[in-house]
Protein backbone atom coordinates (compact mmCIF):
# COMPACT_ATOMS: atom_id res chain seq x y z
CA UNK A 1 0.00 0.00 0.00
CA UNK A 2 1.02 3.74 -0.70
CA UNK A 3 2.71 5.57 1.63
CA UNK A 4 -0.24 8.46 1.82
CA UNK A 5 -2.52 6.18 1.94
CA UNK A 6 -1.92 4.18 4.60
CA UNK A 7 -0.93 7.20 6.89
CA UNK A 8 -4.47 8.07 5.84
CA UNK A 9 -6.47 4.38 6.47
CA UNK A 10 -4.60 4.09 9.98
CA UNK A 11 -5.29 7.29 10.72
CA UNK A 12 -2.50 8.90 11.80
CA UNK A 13 -2.98 11.83 9.24
CA UNK A 14 -6.66 12.78 8.77
CA UNK A 15 -6.75 13.23 4.66
CA UNK A 16 -4.80 11.90 2.18
CA UNK A 17 -3.64 15.06 0.49
CA UNK A 18 -2.21 16.37 3.35
CA UNK A 19 -0.50 13.17 4.05
CA UNK A 20 0.70 14.04 0.25
CA UNK A 21 1.51 17.11 1.02
CA UNK A 22 3.67 16.13 3.94
CA UNK A 23 5.84 13.53 1.74
CA UNK A 24 6.68 16.14 -0.81
CA UNK A 25 7.82 18.37 1.51
CA UNK A 26 10.39 15.71 3.17
CA UNK A 27 8.54 15.42 6.61
CA UNK A 28 7.45 11.57 6.47
CA UNK A 29 10.55 9.56 6.89
CA UNK A 30 10.88 5.52 7.33
CA UNK A 31 14.01 4.34 8.27
CA UNK A 32 15.47 7.74 8.52
CA UNK A 33 15.07 8.65 4.72
CA UNK A 34 12.59 11.02 3.55
CA UNK A 35 9.82 8.44 1.71
CA UNK A 36 7.93 9.42 -1.26
CA UNK A 37 4.60 9.38 -0.94
CA UNK A 38 4.53 6.26 -3.31
CA UNK A 39 6.33 4.48 -1.02
CA UNK A 40 5.07 0.58 -0.25
CA UNK A 41 4.71 0.33 3.05
CA UNK A 42 5.57 -3.00 4.56
CA UNK A 43 4.80 -4.59 7.96
CA UNK A 44 8.61 -3.88 10.31
CA UNK A 45 8.62 -0.21 8.81
CA UNK A 46 9.72 2.58 11.12
CA UNK A 47 7.84 5.71 10.18
CA UNK A 48 8.54 9.44 11.56
CA UNK A 49 6.01 12.10 10.96
CA UNK A 50 7.95 15.70 11.70
CA UNK A 51 4.74 17.21 11.96
CA UNK A 52 4.20 19.97 14.44
CA UNK A 53 6.06 20.49 18.39
CA UNK A 54 7.11 16.93 18.70
CA UNK A 55 8.38 14.19 16.06
CA UNK A 56 5.73 11.36 15.75
CA UNK A 57 7.15 7.75 15.80
CA UNK A 58 5.45 4.31 14.57
CA UNK A 59 6.19 1.19 13.76
CA UNK A 60 3.61 -0.23 10.89
CA UNK A 61 2.34 -3.45 12.44
CA UNK A 62 -0.15 -4.49 10.02
CA UNK A 63 -1.29 -3.15 6.38
CA UNK A 64 -5.22 -3.27 5.85
CA UNK A 65 -6.92 -1.56 2.86
CA UNK A 66 -9.32 -0.63 5.44
CA UNK A 67 -9.79 0.31 8.72
CA UNK A 68 -12.87 1.30 10.90
CA UNK A 69 -11.97 4.16 13.92
CA UNK A 70 -12.00 1.27 16.38
CA UNK A 71 -9.24 -1.06 14.54
CA UNK A 72 -7.20 1.90 13.30
CA UNK A 73 -5.29 1.63 15.85
CA UNK A 74 -4.26 -1.79 15.40
CA UNK A 75 -2.25 -1.38 12.14
CA UNK A 76 0.70 0.77 14.26
CA UNK A 77 2.46 1.05 17.54
CA UNK A 78 3.95 4.28 19.05
CA UNK A 79 7.40 4.06 19.84
CA UNK A 80 8.42 7.33 20.62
Amino acid sequence: MRLDKYLKVSRIIKRRTVANEACDAGKILVGDKAARASYDVKIGDIITINMGQKPLKVRVLGVSEHATKDTACENYEVIG
